[in-house]
């Protein structure tokens, strides 16, 4: 199909592409100027793409369900820091309700420069084939291709196919997944980009990779049939490139966020150097116990410095070269290095490895008990190139390992794996096993974590004629069947409210990241607590749909911030102010942070209406967390932190610590973990009032209409909102 290039303004193209892929049918079509306004991009665009296509009873697997990819109005514009975001959105496999998954290197941005603002693939192909997005030729194709198992293979002969074409490799920015995707509910998309500054073993210039890893979208993406999404584009030229309101102050507002990250995180994070791994300090520390070991049995560890940022950046992190995800953001923080592949088909191969950030750096190592980061590395690199979430495989795996530790599980049962703490060899293993589907065991663990603690439950069953599902349910950590992140969150009722109820798409941190902000002692009291829930998401969800990195923001603390006199300063306002001055230069608004980052209340609505019209009256059943989330599941991890818990249920009890000391270890842990569920209902609860939304979780029709977003609902979505309303 051709098409006509349309010039930026504002951000946008103005501009959808549909792909279906059943009926070969291509088209593009103007975006609706009061869909534009109203959802802003990314994200929000991308969940009303998702809403107009799909019916409560459509599923992942039909064809109608979409993949969309969407960028944001300040994506892409090299001038301001962190603007390499883009969204990809689908229902998750995993999940059954809305997944959205964010991502960084250059598609979003080329796609824009292509020519779109979100493209929306619907059918399947039923064959091997890459969507070719051509900016230079105006032109949208999809062409077949040798079927590849793995992304770098695919990587290979994209560059080969584009570069023998005369396509400078500045110039293409291309998704692909892998045959772990086709394997399990929890594959990832592989955003691939150039970067012609990282020194290799053959001169420079190598290709990244960032990651939509979480929800199972590139599971959708493979059982379409894509192979990969290649975007061709140049940068766009001339006086006011992007279509700017005032393309003066958005550059000011650049220079200033830029001078911010130059000062100020070569003396606090160093992001630069350490990358996210850097957080792993943090969490692991005595007076935190935030940091997930075995499972999330403990919360710190003395081995933590062999996995953490600082050990990465001293022996494996390569620093030459430019580690921005996207020109122009100084921050820097895409870290990597290279190893040798000690397993798998490539044993013996020395690979780059982007990575690995916090979570895969936790979730491969603290919570598995590997304190090996050039095994975390490798993993990191196995699941890239087959294409499946590290996050989603690691949480799998160590549910599995404490099967194993409580005898739940045997090597019988595992095909021969001893899934012990800290084994690196079947730990690899696993994963070669699982992204083949090869086995009984990895085809169960590729559907996800509850149908895998179902086939444990049965397995044992079977064998000694003991029900374990109520002890299993305690450690498989999942919300909405989404595998947790990796934060242990017994010290933040906060956080412990965010995976549970703020984060629609499940355990996930994205939507309130308040650990951190928490742990610090930035919101005291109950009421505090629940606002952030409210406030946060906000923010780092909007910033998803401007098409923006929350990492500039929020893990680089500006010191105007400090000192401001009202509101919350850990929200960063001094940075907040500088983003509102790129956004109202940008689209030429006049507003505040706030009122810029409260229009996220609309589509944090119309996910939680898709998740309504999947859950109806068991909504409010499904925001809740695990037993272990919230506390000790059992008399032994209760006594690993005797003196904090005790000064905790003394606390509660308000009693002294002799009188605690005399009480029993189970009723002192049933008194803890009692205290700590009432405290989380309550919260969600509150945070339910202060959505608009009424005691099951369920926005009211006034709440909807309030903010404009009922007239924006299907008939459908109408109907079930109006059928469960108190």
């Amino acid at each position: 199909m051709k098409y006509e290039l349309t010039e930026l303004h504002h951000g946008y193209t103005n501009q959808l592409l549909f792909i279906n892929l059943g009926n070969n049918v291509i088209e593009a079509t103007e975006l609706d100027p009061q869909i534009r306004d109203f959802f802003l991009g990314g994200r929000g665009l991308g969940l009303y793409l998702l809403h107009q296509a799909t019916k409560a009873t459509t599923t992942a697997t039909d064809p109608e369900n979409p993949l969309i990819l969407a960028n944001g109005p300040l994506g892409g514009i090299p001038q301001f820091p962190g603007t390499a975001k883009a969204m990809a959105v689908s229902l998750s496999p995993l999940t059954g309700v809305p997944g959205v998954s964010n991502f960084g290197g250059y598609f979003g941005a080329f796609l824009k420069f292509a020519g779109f603002d979100a493209l929306q693939v619907t059918g399947k192909a039923g064959r091997d084939v890459i969507i070719v997005i051509n900016g230079f030729t105006h032109e949208v194709t999809v062409e077949d291709i040798t079927h590849l198992d793995e992304a770098f293979d695919l990587e290979r002969m994209i560059d080969k196919k584009f570069t023998s074409a005369g396509y400078d490799r500045r110039s293409i920015a291309f998704m692909s997944t892998g045959v772990g995707a086709k394997h399990t509910t929890f594959g990832c998309i592989n955003s691939h980009y150039f970067d012609v500054t990282k020194p290799t073993p053959a001169g420079k210039g190598i290709y990244r990779t960032k990651q939509a890893g979480r929800t199972g979208i590139g599971s959708v993406m493979c059982d379409k049939g894509i192979s990969a999404i290649v975007v061709l584009a140049a940068y766009p030229q001339g006086e006011n490139p992007y279509g700017a309101d005032d393309w003066d102050k958005a550059k000011e507002a650049g220079k200033r966020l830029h001078k911010v990250v130059k000062d100020v995180d070569p003396t606090s994070l160093r992001m630069s150097r350490k990358g996210s791994a850097g957080l792993i300090t943090f969490m692991n520390k005595d007076e935190y116990q935030s940091l997930p070991v075995n499972n999330f049995q403990a919360g710190s560890d003395p081995r933590a410095p062999q996995i953490c940022g600082k050990f990465y950046e001293d022996h494996l992190f390569e620093h030459r070269g430019m580690d921005g995800c996207f020109p122009g953001c100084n921050l820097q923080c895409t870290k990597g290095g290279w190893v040798t592949l000690v397993s798998g088909d490539h044993k013996g191969q020395k690979v780059w490895v982007d990575g690995p950030e916090y979570e895969t750096a936790a979730g491969f190592g603290s919570n598995l008990g590997i304190w090996n980061a050039e095994f975390i590395l490798e993993a990191n690199w196995h699941c890239d190139n087959y294409g499946i979430d590290t996050i989603s495989t690691a949480t799998i795996l160590a549910f599995l390992m404490e099967c194993f530790q409580r005898c739940y599980l045997t090597s019988a049962d595992t095909d021969g794996l001893e899934l012990a703490w800290g084994n690196e060899a079947a730990s690899l293993e696993f994963m070669h096993r699982l992204a083949h589907g090869k086995g009984e065991l990895m085809h169960v663990a590729g559907q996800g974590m509850l149908q895998i603690a179902e086939w444990v439950a049965v397995r044992y069953e079977r064998k000694t004629g003991i029900d374990r599902r109520p002890e299993l349910n305690l450690f498989a950590m999942q919300t909405k069947g989404l595998p947790f992140s990796f934060y242990r969150t017994h010290r933040s009722l906060s956080m412990q409210g965010s995976y549970a109820a703020a984060s629609d798409i499940g355990a996930h941190h994205a939507a309130a990241w308040l650990i951190k902000s928490d742990l610090l002692g930035a919101f005291p009291t109950f009421e505090d607590k629940a606002w952030a829930l409210i406030s946060y998401p906000r923010v780092r969800l909007g910033n998803d749909n401007l098409g923006l990195c929350k990492l500039p923001w929020v893990d680089v603390f500006n010191p105007e911030s400090a000192t401001k006199t009202e509101g919350d300063i850990y929200i960063n306002p001094a940075s907040q102010e500088i983003y509102a001055d790129f956004f109202n230069a940008m689209l030429g608004t006049d507003m505040t942070w706030q009122a810029i980052f409260a229009q996220t209340d609309r589509d944090i609505n119309l996910q939680r209406v898709m998740n309504v019209m999947h859950y109806g009256h068991n909504t409010n059943g499904y925001d809740w967390i695990p037993d272990r989330a919230i506390g000790p599941t059992d008399d032994a991890l209760y006594e690993t932190e005797a003196a904090y818990n005790d000064g905790e249920v003394a606390r509660i009890l308000e009693v002294t610590a002799d009188t605690v000391a005399a009480m029993g270890t189970t009723d002192k842990r049933r008194e803890l973990m009692a205290f700590r569920k009432q405290e989380l209902t309550k919260l969600i609860q509150v945070y339910y009032a202060e959505r608009g939304w009424n005691a099951d979780g369920i926005p009211f029709i006034d709440t909807l209409q309030e903010l404009g977003l009922w007239g924006f609902l299907t008939i459908q979505a109408q109907g079930s909102i109006m059928a469960l309303q108190d």
